[in-house]
């Protein structure tokens, strides 16, 4: 009975980072077919764009349609403008208590497995940071609250990329078998594609030109459902999430698996006892 009941808490909890990708991804693209139907937004393979349009593109009809940059698919853009912009803050607020829950357990179930460090630390503040951006996005539009908007942005894109980072960077630390090392190898992968997108987008968005701005768009999307897919795989890691795991949380994260207390160990630094008694990630 005791054994059924950990397979179903195990499954429960390898189910949790799945379950952002799931929510947002698809949630962010629903927002986009909201916006695109209401014709707040041009197309996605839209890449025609006009210093000025005799109507507003809302009020346009026809096959053709007028677009300016301030109709560019960006994520924000879409989520602006009512009904959209209601599900658009709701997939935020979700998303950002999602996140929260994840980068938390995942501190925790280092300091079960193996031990706190660093790098584990970092990745938690830079992960809740990350999260408090992203309410700000969702919360404050870019048409209504543009500086807040920008701040959010400004905080959620350079912290959910040193998650990653860090998270990539950690996930090579603690492995041992081989197939800890394969899921560093992909975290690594999708953390240079992150990059790559988020230095385009940054690029192609400050720049006057009309295909520039629609590339920054589809860099930026790019980048944000990468950044979701990475949360999904600590589903891996997950799996093995216990009872124990939420302890170690209710114990302030001071102990180990073995009940004894775990210092924050320096990068790099040596492990305060045999790597034989670490358990695997």
């Amino acid at each position: 009975m005791q054994q059924d009941r950990a397979r179903v808490d195990m499954s429960f909890w390898a189910i949790l980072p799945v379950s952002l990708p799931a929510l947002t991804i698809t949630g962010i693209w629903v927002v986009y077919a909201m916006a695109l139907y209401n014709q707040h937004v041009c197309p996605v393979d839209n890449w025609l764009y006009n210093q000025s349009c005799e109507e507003e593109l809302h009020l346009q009809s026809g096959p053709t349609l007028c677009c300016t940059l301030e109709n560019v698919p960006l994520i924000s853009k879409c989520g602006t403008l009512p009904p959209e912009s209601c599900f658009f803050s709701l997939i935020c607020s979700t998303g950002s208590f999602i996140v929260m829950v994840i980068v938390l357990l995942r501190y925790a179930h280092v300091i079960e497995k193996h031990q706190n460090c660093v790098l584990n630390t970092a990745a938690l503040s830079t992960g809740w940071i990350c999260a408090a951006g992203l309410i700000m996005v969702g919360n404050f539009q870019v048409d209504n609250a543009k500086i807040l908007h920008y701040v959010g942005a400004g905080v959620a894109f350079p912290t959910s990329m040193l998650f990653v980072c860090l998270q990539s960077a950690l996930t090579y630390r603690l492995a041992k078998t081989q197939g800890e090392y394969n899921v560093a190898h992909l975290r690594l992968a999708m953390t240079l594609l992150a990059f790559i997108a988020l230095v385009l987008s940054g690029v192609f968005f400050v720049q006057e030109s009309f295909v520039l701005q629609h590339a920054s768009a589809i860099f930026e999307w790019v980048f944000c459902v990468i950044i979701m897919l990475f949360y999904g795989t600590f589903s891996f890691e997950f799996a093995g999430v216990t009872g124990d795991t939420v302890m170690v949380l209710a114990r302030g994260g001071a102990l180990g698996p073995n009940g004894r207390g775990h210092k924050v160990e320096s990068l790099g630094g040596p492990i305060s006892h045999p790597p034989e008694s670490m358990s695997m990630l």
